[in-house]
């Protein structure tokens, strides 16, 4: 079983950064894909970004541009880096793991966008 924190989420202005990070412990395989997913109140979860072993990079097209996800597999974290926030980014991130057999998830962390 694995188990996913995040951290960096927090408030910050319009045109503003922030950098996520998850960390995964327990069994973790190997091979496997990581990402990042958002829910903002009265919506459903959404995928932001997601990242294979090897380091492939996909992205929502709200994000593409702005947002970058890496990895360091020898520390089994992912991070969100995360710039020009707008407001419509506010939404809790939730962090995944996903192997062949299972879907983990972690706790979230909120990131909140003023204008």
């Amino acid at each position: 079983q694995v188990q996913l924190v995040e951290s960096g989420g927090g408030l910050v202005q319009a045109g503003g950064s922030l950098r996520l990070s998850c960390a995964a412990s327990g069994r973790v395989f190997s091979i496997h894909t990581m990402g990042w997913y958002r829910q903002a109140p009265g919506k459903q979860r959404e995928l932001v970004a997601v990242i294979t072993t090897g380091g492939t990079a996909n992205y929502a097209d709200s994000v593409k541009g702005r947002f970058t996800i890496s990895r360091d597999n020898a520390k089994n974290t992912v991070y969100l880096q995360m710039n020009s926030l707008k407001p419509e980014d506010t939404a809790v991130y939730i962090c995944s793991h996903r192997t062949l057999g299972d879907v983990y998830w972690g706790q979230g962390t909120q990131v909140t966008v003023s204008s």
